[in-house]
């Protein structure tokens, strides 16, 4: 009898892993008012994720020193590291795939436990790229941009695809409007706040949670089910 495929994990960043969504702090900071038309565009669903961020973060008017200053505060979920150490322990690589930028992922990052960057460094960070010019901010968005019909920052059933070669089984773990359309690539869900309640509406499996710690003790619960499973047709196909 063939074993089960490795699991692999997926984790949304802001709200997900950061305790605070990033790209919402920074505009609330540093934007122009005129940010919050283009939220509402993007929640009516009227434009895509990659054109409200692109227009929204041109309109912030801050030097990095200010910028990473805020982002110092925010720090990470406290059940982070022991989600990671799970993974670890089980082989389960870890990605994050966000529709926020890879600058304030890796700043967030590093100031956290040098645990986590080692827990990490097998996966890849799938984000839209931002980098400072002065006190003006440009952005990119790698991840990807022709193909995604819903134009997203970051298409990330397209990221999951690519990082997913063996199709293994797909864990996801998101909190807002932008995973709504990973969970459709994903076979287990965990879902908090805007996307539990998206879920919800949409009659979408998935368990919730609230901290990722949470996450941690029912994919170990989910796994010894699958052993449980897999060595109970083992003892019926040799009786």
């Amino acid at each position: 009898m063939t074993e089960p495929q490795t699991p692999m994990l997926f984790l949304g960043f802001d709200g997900t892993i950061s305790r605070r969504d990033a790209v919402d702090a920074i505009l609330e900071t540093y934007a122009d008012a005129k940010w919050l038309s283009f939220e509402e565009e993007w929640r009516a669903g009227r434009i895509g994720s990659r054109d409200c961020l692109r227009a929204q973060m041109s309109l912030v008017r801050a030097s990095r020193k200010p910028i990473d200053a805020l982002l110092d505060e925010i720090g990470i979920d406290e059940g982070l590291v022991a989600l990671l150490e799970m993974c670890a322990g089980q082989q389960i690589t870890t990605h994050i795939i966000s529709d926020g930028f890879d600058y304030c992922i890796r700043r967030i990052l590093s100031g956290a436990s040098k645990r986590v960057a080692a827990f990490l460094r097998g996966g890849r960070v799938c984000a839209g790229h931002l980098e400072s010019r002065g006190h003006l901010w440009r952005t990119e968005f790698p991840f990807f941009h022709q193909t995604c019909g819903h134009g997203c920052a970051t298409c990330k059933p397209a990221v999951m695809r690519l990082l997913n070669k063996t199709n293994a089984p797909a864990i996801f773990v998101g909190d807002g409007l932008s995973d709504r359309y990973a969970v459709e690539s994903a076979d287990l869900v965990f879902a908090k706040d805007r996307l539990a309640a998206y879920c919800g509406e949409k009659s979408i499996e998935h368990i919730p949670y609230q901290s990722l710690g949470d996450v941690a003790a029912h994919i170990e619960h989910w796994l010894a089910g699958r052993v449980f499973l897999r060595e109970e047709a083992q003892d019926r196909v040799s009786a």
